[in-house]
């Protein structure tokens, strides 16, 4: 990546990143295409190559960055101090909240990018993954384990991260995602589960 290409407005460098975030994360490494991302983002092709120089370039790039940012609104967004698996879940999604008030695609390509199975894109991303998971990881490890164990406890915390994640993958393929409703409506059934496991307990 050209390092100057943080010396655009930081309007272009958005758009820029917002285009390339969506179309990998709607069609994968292997059939994203560089003339969607410089159409979305409204620049040309010349340009994004002037600043990345290929299409794994521009890929590497986002695993990079998104890596990094998401794990800064992490930081920002987690009481280190709280242990309640829950609560903690609420706090990483206020964080993917202010992650997605500036770049709506971001985890959608994070989360394509984990199931990405094209070996230029995997070799190119196994760092910047390991960094994501790491700082999930660190989160949640924190949480006690009476505040999540119990009857069929793997089972409904595989259900709410999926459910999570097709949820607001589901409202940006539509384009009816906000980023402020849809924290509210994965707080919502985070508190459902939540309510379950006291059931169980």
């Amino acid at each position: 990546m050209n390092a100057k290409f943080f010396d655009l407005k930081k309007e272009k460098q958005d758009r820029m990143i917002n285009a390339a975030l969506k179309i990998f994360a709607l069609n994968g490494y292997s059939h994203a295409s560089t003339d969607e991302i410089v159409k979305e983002a409204h620049i040309s092709k010349g340009l994004l190559f002037h600043y990345f120089e290929s299409k794994i370039g521009v890929y590497s790039f986002l695993a990079d960055y998104s890596a990094k940012y998401f794990a800064l609104e992490l930081s920002s967004a987690i009481d280190v101090m709280e242990r309640d698996y829950f609560k903690i879940k609420k706090m990483v999604e206020l964080a993917k909240m202010q992650t997605m008030k500036t770049y709506p695609f971001m985890l959608f390509f994070i989360n394509t990018m984990k199931k990405e199975t094209h070996p230029e894109a995997v070799n190119a991303t196994k760092d910047q993954k390991i960094q994501y998971e790491n700082a999930i990881g660190t989160v949640y490890a924190r949480a006690e384990a009476e505040s999540f164990e119990g009857p069929n406890s793997d089972a409904y915390l595989k259900m709410l991260d999926l459910t999570l994640e097709a949820l607001t993958e589901d409202h940006l393929r539509d384009e009816s995602f906000n980023a402020e409703s849809q924290y509210k409506e994965n707080v919502s059934y985070i508190d459902v589960i939540a309510g379950l496991f006291k059931k169980e307990s």
